[in-house]
């Protein structure tokens, strides 16, 4: 199935993904391939400028629709001396609501954004370019359904020198993934 790869990237130049690995953090670049050449195909990739990684000055240097970004927001939480990890994919235009939906998933009394080295050093990522593709296997991705349902967001590439831009539903069909409604909140 073709995407339509404009909707969301704005003035970026997009390709296959797999047609660029040296664009994916290492972690990123084996699940992509592991994917295949269908699904892999469906996964798009672009090079930006490091410092233009972060959400809103990437949308405004590059004309990519605020709507259609997607932030991942790695959540962690403690039960029994265990900590729990889990990865939230929310619009870019909203936050995620960590202790309510978050916490309830964890099945934690209390839900915390990870530190950042925590998050680098655990996911194999850049902070900041941060994505839902290479996670660790044990942790749940929490995909907010307006994500889940986009026809193109844009998302971390594990580097911040890139970005990915994909359906939403390949988000939601993750191994880890569950569409969660009311992740993002306004």
């Amino acid at each position: 199935m073709a995407v339509d790869w404009s909707l969301a990237a704005g003035t970026l130049r997009v390709v296959p993904a797999p047609e660029r690995p040296d664009l994916l953090a290492d972690p990123v670049e084996r699940t992509i391939r592991e994917y295949g050449a269908r699904e892999g195909a469906r996964i798009g990739v672009a090079e930006i400028e490091p410092e233009f990684a972060d959400t809103a000055t990437f949308c405004a240097q590059y004309g990519s629709p605020p709507e259609r970004s997607a932030n991942c927001v790695v959540v962690s939480g403690k039960r029994s001396g265990i900590t729990r990890h889990a990865a939230c994919m929310i619009p870019a235009t909203t936050r995620a609501d960590v202790n309510g939906v978050v916490r309830r998933r964890l099945d934690v009394r209390k839900a915390s954004f990870t530190a950042m080295d925590d998050a680098v050093g655990l996911t194999g990522m850049e902070y900041g370019g941060i994505t839902p593709f290479g996670l660790p296997a044990d942790w749940p991705v929490l995909v907010d359904t307006a994500v889940a349902e986009s026809s193109a967001v844009v998302v971390g590439s594990g580097l911040r020198r890139s970005k990915l831009v994909t359906p939403g539903e390949v988000l939601g069909e993750l191994p880890a993934a569950e569409v969660v409604e009311g992740l993002g909140l306004t």
